[in-house]
């Protein structure tokens, strides 16, 4: 199902979640509750339609590259109300192009609904395409920025909820008003975008990684919304480290598939009398 307003052509699963413990239970019957997460996030080869099998090691998850497609980041909402997703590829920003923080520009996600994100925003109207490349041709080191190159992030913020009406009081009881609370830092940010994007103001490396390249422009419009972040903090940050096939391979990754199978040193289990000659020459 595509976002309302998304006029447009057509990025782990879910990368964590949580567990609940109901305190007031007694303890023979505490069972652990599932709270999946506010935000789904995987990776899609937008050439094959397929998701990225995901590798873990050591607590991170990992995703391999195929080096020239184009891919995009599926975000799937798990929340019940609107969220804010900031969305980074290699430490930058996908809609402004700053180097990633937390305060800065974001899609906008309804209740239920997914969104792939398949580029750099140029306008309101284009993205230029996510490209597994060559770590030269990558974005982030064509515009000086190569120390994360290899990373996707999302960092995921809950909407503050509306403030509870007003009681009116009786017409004969007079009620002084209370003085104003002073806002929260950063509290409101003007957002843009279908899903609905926010907008805010505000070495060495190694030659056969993987990045992502800058590549052809592509048709996406999106359109202007509001949001107010519940904190100035993530409620969750979601990531997952990428490169190719053969590196992630050689860093013990993605485990190395034996060219034989595995030996078995009775393969046959039929008796044989003597060792036979082997074939003439």
């Amino acid at each position: 199902m595509k976002p309302l307003h998304l006029l447009r052509r057509s990025v782990l699963g879910a990368i964590s979640g949580g567990l609940l413990m109901a305190a007031t239970l007694p303890a023979d019957a505490l069972k652990p509750v599932f709270i999946p997460p506010l935000v789904a996030l995987s990776v899609i080869d937008r050439d094959t339609g397929e998701s990225l099998t995901v590798y873990r090691k050591d607590g991170i998850a990992y995703v391999a590259g195929r080096p020239g497609a184009r891919y995009a980041l599926r975000l799937q909402s798990q929340a019940g109300g609107r969220v804010l997703a900031v969305v980074s590829v290699d430490g930058i920003n996908v809609i402004s192009g700053q180097t990633a923080a937390w305060n800065q520009t974001g899609y906008v996600l309804r209740a239920g609904q997914h969104y792939d994100v398949t580029g750099w925003r140029k306008s309101d109207d284009e993205v230029a395409a996510f490209e597994f490349a060559a770590l030269g041709e990558s974005y982030a080191v064509r515009t000086g920025r190569p120390e994360h190159v290899g990373v996707l992030g999302v960092a995921v913020f809950m909407e503050k909820p509306e403030p509870p009406p007003v009681a009116v009081a009786p017409p004969e009881v007079r009620i002084a008003p209370a003085p104003m609370a002073a806002p929260a830092p950063a509290a409101r940010s003007a957002l843009r975008s279908v899903p609905d994007v926010i907008r805010t103001e505000s070495a060495t490396v190694p030659a056969e990684r993987l990045g992502t390249a800058h590549g052809e422009r592509e048709t996406d419009h999106i359109r202007n919304v509001e949001f107010e972040r519940m904190t100035p903090q993530p409620q969750l940050v979601l990531r997952i480290e990428y490169d190719s096939r053969e590196n992630l391979v050689a860093a013990g990754v993605i485990p190395t598939p034996s060219r034989y199978g595995r030996a078995d040193p009775f393969p046959a289990n039929a008796p044989q009398r003597y060792v036979p000659d082997p074939p003439a020459r």
